[in-house]
């Protein structure tokens, strides 16, 4: 990144939110991290802001929105998403706030099982999310109404979207390149450092693809 921008992370303490947050702050960017748990921030830097709090709780977003210029959402909680739209209900909040403080570039990190707005999952990604990963269906579905609200109505927002494979927190296996068909069961530092450079690539803009090695 060429020159220093403080971004506001939600989900710094899960485990993409973690190599994320490392990233920037190695590269002297400044981090806003809202975090339920500050005890679990294991980054220590002065370039780093901890607010506690949550999405499900009242937020003063005015306050964690002041000069930022990117916001990142790595947020997941399959046990409360199997009920609730958590993230959608969150995401409907923030949006507007961005537009009254002026910041318009938004990264959210869904599952590589999550349908695209508008388009249906390849039979195969059909198959594995209704056996294998059933567990996860409500996090799923919140991810797809989070993906069709930024498609409605947040055309004047600098969306986008990782529809990310995770399967561990191992060593890198390589550099993630966005796909729309492909997709690779990639680390949580791989699709961490995605994240990060996907946030400078104009063409990743109003984008929902999965990523790939």
């Amino acid at each position: 990144m060429t020159s220093l921008k403080t971004f506001l992370v939600f989900g710094a303490t899960g485990q993409t939110g973690r190599h994320f947050t490392s990233l920037a702050l190695a590269d002297g960017h400044r981090v806003r991290a809202l975090v339920r748990t500050p005890s679990r921030v294991e980054e220590s830097s002065p370039n780093l802001e901890v607010h506690q709090g949550s999405i499900t709780e009242p937020l003063d977003l005015h306050s964690l929105l002041d000069e930022v210029d990117y916001v990142v959402c790595l947020l997941g909680d399959a046990q409360l998403q199997a009920t609730r739209k958590v993230n959608t209900v969150f995401v409907q909040q923030l949006i507007p706030a961005m537009r009254r403080q002026n910041v318009t570039r938004f990264l959210y990190q869904a599952g590589g099982l999550s349908a695209p707005p508008n388009h249906k999952l390849p039979l195969v990604l059909k198959v594995v999310r209704s056996t294998v990963a059933r567990k996860f269906i409500g996090q799923h579905r919140d991810n797809e109404a989070v993906m069709q609200y930024l498609v409605d109505t947040a055309s004047d927002i600098e969306w986008m979207v990782h529809r990310a494979a995770i399967g561990s927190d191992g060593p890198t296996r390589g550099t993630l390149r966005r796909s729309a068909k492909k997709v690779s069961i990639a680390t949580f530092s791989d699709v961490a450092a995605y994240n990060y450079n996907l946030l400078l690539d104009p063409s990743a803009i109003h984008t929902s693809d999965l990523s790939a090695y």
